[in-house]
């Protein structure tokens, strides 16, 4: 599997990363739909890990959290399937989950499946930064796993700064101060928002997120940052037409 910054360093812009939720729609689709994503040149791919009670998923990604659910996923179920597509798959991984799902599967424990499972990136957005910094900064570090953060346009310069200074893989801009979820066109205030960002001059890439859902957000947000993930869209597609429909969705985007 390659690692993030082997991504970025061959590719500084247009980079497509894909969220799906693992466990959706069947319980056995994470590799199919990982091998799918690879043919189809996605940059990265962000697996979601199912959540009864998710804090920044919009209606579509709670959906695919509770059918995951219901099919019997959990983390032992995913640190197995992932484990299974690492022999195979050289696109990286991005594990996306909520701190009390660490907390109850035990913290150390977490880790050492993480790294087991060949994946070095991890998005926890209800971690607060006192925390991270107190704590699970050094608990990551052990295992070689990176902390993303997330900001959105609230966000001040001065926490932006500090975010960036702590992070090595990315900066996860979102679009929006709302929930996950196609939102249709960027708004001019969007948009105003990604320059103030593009303009910080940060060191690490910009990929934005919430309300990516096609070729011209995706094209939107790339003109001020490196690149973009789309999730709620993929997976009303993939609840749609299944993982035979996902090349010509990736397709569509790269349009």
């Amino acid at each position: 599997m390659q690692t993030l910054k082997q991504v970025f360093e061959k590719k500084q812009r247009d980079v497509l990363s894909i969220f799906f939720t693992a466990g959706f729609p069947q319980l056995t689709s994470t590799a199919a739909i990982i091998d799918e994503l690879a043919k189809s040149d996605v940059d990265f791919i962000e697996v979601g890990l199912p959540y009864s009670d998710p804090l920044a998923d919009g209606p579509t990604i709670q959906h695919s959290s509770a059918v995951a659910l219901k099919n019997g996923m959990n983390l032992d179920v995913v640190f197995e399937q992932l484990k299974d597509v690492q022999a195979t798959n050289t696109v990286p991984l991005v594990l996306m989950g909520y701190l009390n799902q660490i907390i109850k599967y035990g913290e150390h424990e977490f880790c050492k499946q993480v790294k087991a499972c060949g994946i070095s990136t991890i998005i926890i957005p209800d971690l607060p930064m006192v925390e991270y910094e107190t704590h699970y900064r050094a608990l990551f570090a052990k295992y070689g796993i990176q902390n993303v953060f997330l900001i959105t346009p609230h966000t001040s310069d001065e926490r932006i700064r500090k975010i960036d200074a702590m992070s090595e893989d990315f900066i996860y801009v979102v679009a929006s101060a709302s929930i996950t979820g196609a939102k249709g066109e960027v708004t001019a205030g969007q948009m105003a928002y990604f320059e103030r960002i593009k303009n910080m001059q940060l060191k690490n890439k910009l990929i934005v997120g919430f309300g990516i859902s096609d070729a011209k957000t995706f094209n939107s947000a790339c003109n001020y940052a490196n690149g973009a993930i789309i999730g709620s869209a993929f997976i009303k597609a993939l609840e749609a037409n299944g993982t035979e429909g996902i090349a010509d969705f990736i397709a569509g985007v790269k349009s």
